[in-house]
């Protein structure tokens, strides 16, 4: 953030007023942009995002993205700045009322515009009904003290208490299944069987559930495959989400988003150093596999799904690519409990809310410990769980298959921005060289 400003200050000693604030914005958007690419990608912060609680005000997301709401921001608070300059130097008062007049424009126009939007869009009628379960395990005794068992009783039990003939998933939160699952024989598996045997009753019934699995090679197959030297083989283990039908058939998508230290080591190759430091403090660096591509689901009678894990929720991109593969509703699976009772678990559903504006789709969220929901393609939540309550959910929603121009065209405006920050970048450094 720091950089970002001190760019501005160096490009102002050489340049005009105007230019070097066009420029700040590209550095800032450079920077959120960084920071969503980068091994050290955290992009919670960026300033998009701090619309998610009047979702009202940004229907036009669905144009733009989030980086659409850092750049307004940055243009409101710019104009702001120079009418203020304006008045303590003495501005001509036509170019103050000139700037007062972009002021307003540039704040009521995308406001009334998204007002409009939000209160004329109508869903097209293309029903699916859904079951979200939050069985509200406690996330340090879930691979210690609850068998896997269990807890997939308590997902079976919460799942049958209002599952009905026509629903067509039923989705369990990340990890659901706890134990370690090899992917190469899941049918075979214990807790697959299980699942299998509960959906024996739903003639069209899918699962969504997250689990931990592994996959075995003879050979370095990825750059995060593990050597076990006492079987001398390789593997990499996954924070997978699995779709299971009432079929052979099973589909795969591994977390591709990892959160840094926790799920994966940031520059894994200079700094293998820090791994130990990591694992001892509860995280399970360089241990996560991932995949290169956003994945979907499809259940038998063909509805695409987004299956999104947890940290993926914040990246609007990602979620986008996989609807402009099919996919027709986003289904969240997540364990919040690790926030406890803070604001992150809020903030994390919030974000949520941006996702259906930018794709035009219905999200459906099983948290295991923090907050279920179901939210519309307006961004309102229409049914959401207590914290630290073992429920389910019940909802009707609408398929969409339409899609937007965000979707089309993803994070345009970052890369954009980025493009712009990079030539104002090569242009200090030639200033400062020839200093």
């Amino acid at each position: 953030m720091a950089t970002a400003c001190w760019l501005y200050y160096r490009l102002r000693r050489s340049a005009g007023r105007g230019i070097s604030l066009i420029a700040l914005v590209c550095f800032w958007i450079g920077y959120e942009y960084l920071h969503q690419t980068w091994d050290l990608n955290f992009p919670w912060m960026t300033l998009g995002n701090g619309f998610a609680i009047t979702h009202q005000w940004i229907q036009w997301y669905e144009y733009t993205g989030v980086y659409g709401g850092t750049v307004w921001i940055w243009t409101i608070n710019i104009l702001l700045f120079l009418i203020y300059i304006g008045l303590r130097e003495g501005q001509h008062q036509t170019l103050r009322l000139k700037l007062i007049s972009a002021f307003v424009i540039v704040l009521v126009l995308p406001l009334s515009f998204s007002l409009y939007r939000y209160y004329s869009y109508k869903e097209q009628n293309n029903p699916s009904n859904i079951v979200v379960v939050q069985p509200n395990i406690d996330p340090y005794a879930k691979e210690s003290t609850i068998p896997a068992y269990q807890q997939l009783s308590i997902l079976t039990h919460l799942s049958d208490s209002l599952g009905q003939h026509n629903t067509e998933f039923f989705l369990w939160p990340e990890t659901a299944i706890a134990d370690q699952v090899d992917e190469a024989k899941i049918r075979n598996n214990t807790y697959f069987l299980q699942a299998q045997h509960f959906l024996s009753k739903y003639k069209n019934g899918n699962i969504i559930t997250g689990a931990e699995t592994y996959k075995i090679y003879n050979k370095q197959a990825t750059p995060t495959a593990i050597y076990d030297s006492q079987n001398r083989i390789y593997f990499d283990n996954f924070n997978a989400a699995l779709n299971i039908e009432n079929s052979a058939e099973v589909q795969f998508y591994h977390k591709s988003k990892l959160v840094p230290g926790a799920e994966s080591l940031p520059f894994g190759s200079a700094l293998s150093f820090l791994k130990p430091v990591f694992e001892h403090l509860g995280g399970a660096t360089g241990s996560y596999g991932s995949q290169d591509e956003p994945g979907v689901f499809y259940s038998q009678s063909g509805i695409g799904v987004v299956p999104v894990i947890c940290y993926e929720t914040i990246w609007g991109e990602w979620i986008a690519g996989s609807v402009h593969k099919g996919a027709q509703f986003i289904a969240i699976i997540t364990n919040d409990g690790w926030w406890e009772n803070t604001t992150g678990k809020d903030q994390h559903l919030d974000y949520a809310k941006l996702r259906a504006i930018e794709t035009r789709r219905w999200v459906c969220r099983s948290a295991n410990t923090g907050i279920s929901a179901f939210i519309n393609q307006r961004g309102d939540i229409v049914q959401h769980s207590q914290w630290w309550v073992r429920t389910a959910l019940k909802q009707d929603i609408n398929l969409n298959s339409d899609l937007t121009f965000y979707v089309l065209h993803g994070d345009y405006i970052a890369k954009i921005g980025s493009l712009l920050a990079l030539l104002g970048i090569v242009f200090v450094g030639v200033r400062v060289v020839r200093k």
